[in-house]
């Protein structure tokens, strides 16, 4: 965990300058008449874990929506290593080192490990005007992604319905890292999971961020939060109302900031 003093309230450094491996700056977003997010200002730090709560409808989803190129804020910007750049689709947030894993997980249990993990991203071979799956390729890839990021023995080759939660979680992961991204977006990564596969799942994320990754983690769960995340902000009504290392705060601060945007 880190022990860095907690940030300032609204998650700016003191120049106000935006920092950190991925960063919004005023970002707001409104559907209609709804403001979903105001004036959102926050800054991760390269190679961390930081944690998102809020109560139900305080802006968690959409700020990850709007990290991830889902939705396109109506105002602010977007910065990453820097350098601020616009995300109008999920792939032009991939294309710049962006991968999210939704709570729905989307595999498809018919199907084996590596044909999940690769599924729209073969690697391929051309011959000619024709170009065909390199099968070979795919699961010695697959295995090294496992080996090397998951660090458990999962079977490229077994179908995906014979896997535990953990493990389906786990491959949802490794999906992700089939292409390559600097930044992984979690959303509730443990949400329905048994106490071994959550303790499996938090043990590769931590795999993941020791291994160069910056992980965002969306989740109602404040065990989850304490025991995997470096630092927390926590959304109240579409706002930023604190961003702390997680050694610098209690349940009871957490609880109080997402029920009424104070602590206790």
């Amino acid at each position: 965990m880190s022990s860095e003093p907690p940030d300032t309230t609204d998650g700016r450094d003191p120049a106000h300058e935006p920092t950190g491996k991925i960063a919004v700056e005023n970002v707001q977003k409104v559907f209609g008449r709804i403001v979903a997010l105001e004036n959102v200002t926050l800054s991760i730090r390269e190679n961390e874990i930081l944690a998102l709560v809020g109560d139900n409808g305080a802006g968690k989803s959409t700020l990850m929506n709007v990290l991830s190129g889902v939705h396109e804020p109506t105002s602010g910007e977007i910065y990453l290593d820097g350098e601020s750049v616009e995300f109008d689709s999920p792939e032009s947030a991939r294309n710049r080192g962006i991968e999210t894993v939704y709570q729905d997980l989307a595999l498809m249990d018919d199907l084996d490990v590596a044909t999940n993990i690769f599924m729209g991203n073969f690697p391929a071979t051309e011959i000619g005007p024709f170009r065909s799956i390199d099968w070979d390729e795919t699961y010695e890839r697959a295995e090294a992604i496992i080996e090397t990021h998951l660090k458990r023995d999962i079977d490229p080759h077994a179908e995906v319905a014979f896997h535990s939660g953990g493990e389906r979680q786990l491959v949802a992961i490794a999906r992700a890292l089939a292409f390559d991204p600097d930044i992984v977006i979690l959303d509730e990564p443990t949400s329905a999971l048994s106490v071994d596969a959550t303790a499996l799942v938090r043990e590769t994320v931590r795999n993941l961020r020791d291994n160069g990754k910056t992980i965002i983690v969306v989740s109602h769960s404040l065990d989850e939060i304490f025991q995997l995340a470096d630092r927390v902000g926590v959304l109240y009504q579409g706002e930023i109302v604190e961003v702390a290392s997680t050694d610098s705060v209690t349940k009871d601060d957490l609880s109080s900031l997402m029920v009424s945007g104070e602590r206790s």
